[in-house]
């Protein structure tokens, strides 16, 4: 439960820092620029987390364990996972910070627990309950209000910022339940699924979505710019949350860490009005709430979200994941 409140605080913290990095004159001096903002920040993003990662598992002498699970069958999924999570979520949710603001992607964003429940039903066989399925409305209801009348105070396309955020929330579902069925393999470990999956993003990056879109250019002037310094801060303290996200995953199971992780939804709000002065209206602000505590609902058990201990997978669940592989 510790790992995952830690989570969500440390994200609050990365999304309104990267808010503030894309701020900066070098993603808006240009067309280019701007157009290519969310993937060369991505990058950047990602690509500095692969190198704390990298440092910090050759500090726990854990290389050659991620180069084993990297070569295993798991560790295939795990590599799907990163792609999911990392270069289509995680350029979704840049591209609605850039938009419509760090407080409004955290909202919408956290609609991503409710919709890994939902895939969970299908390719792990979970249950969900009569009210789990009310708290997936609930989200959907949340997001439709927010989404449906543009804040005249964003200046970014509010469109394209919604689209964005709800690409964040397929990917980010997504890999949380491809890495759980990941973590039930015998010996694999939450840190060397990490590192891979940040490596894995930033070298997907680096070979083939930059150079198709001929963004090196832009990407080099932002990281010799007053912004990178800030772009590292901020992939220091996400580096830091995606740590404590991944061990929650392997303690309590992806729905406990889903439900807890979205609360930085919350904490985005007020980590914003103090850092960058943002404050959503009223309506943002009651949306926010009614998709966190309706993500919160359709993502765990309610009973077994307070419980102790790390829910056991099935038997039959295992099978199924098994097969499916």
């Amino acid at each position: 439960m510790i790992y995952g409140f830690g989570a969500a605080l440390t994200w609050a913290f990365d999304t309104v820092i990267l808010g503030l990095a894309l701020s900066n004159v070098v993603f808006l001096d240009t067309p280019t620029a701007i157009a290519l903002a969310s993937f060369t920040s991505t990058f950047l993003h990602d690509a500095m987390s692969a190198i704390y990662m990298f440092i910090y598992m050759a500090v726990r002498k854990k290389l050659r364990k991620t180069w084993e699970l990297l070569t295993s069958k798991r560790g295939k999924f795990v590599v799907l996972a990163a792609l999911i999570g990392g270069p289509f979520g995680m350029s979704g949710y840049v591209m609605a910070i850039n938009n419509i603001g760090p407080a409004y992607t955290a909202a919408i964003s956290a609609f991503f627990p409710a919709f890994g429940a939902f895939l969970a039903v299908f390719f792990l066989k979970t249950k969900m309950h009569w009210y789990q399925w009310l708290g997936l409305v609930a989200c959907l209801i949340g997001v439709a209000v927010l989404g449906w009348v543009p804040d005249e105070s964003v200046s970014g396309n509010w469109t394209l910022g919604i689209v964005g955020a709800l690409i964040t929330v397929v990917g980010w579902g997504t890999e949380a339940v491809i890495i759980e069925w990941a973590l039930q393999g015998e010996n694999v470990d939450d840190e060397c699924c990490l590192q891979i999956r940040q490596t894995t993003s930033a070298v997907t990056y680096a070979c083939i979505i930059l150079p198709l879109l001929g963004g090196w250019g832009v990407t080099l002037h932002a990281a010799a710019s007053s912004a990178m310094p800030v772009i590292m801060l901020a992939s220091l303290i996400g580096t830091i949350s995606y740590l404590f996200y991944y061990k929650a995953i392997d303690r309590i199971g992806a729905a406990k860490s889903m439900a807890l992780n979205i609360t930085y939804s919350a904490w985005a709000i007020p980590v914003g009005l103090i850092i960058l002065g943002t404050m959503p209206d009223l309506r943002g602000i009651v949306c926010a709430f009614v998709i966190i505590a309706g993500a919160i609902v359709a993502a765990a058990d309610l009973k077994e979200l307070f419980s102790n201990g790390k829910p056991e997978a099935t038997t039959d669940s295992n099978n199924i994941s098994e097969s499916a592989a």
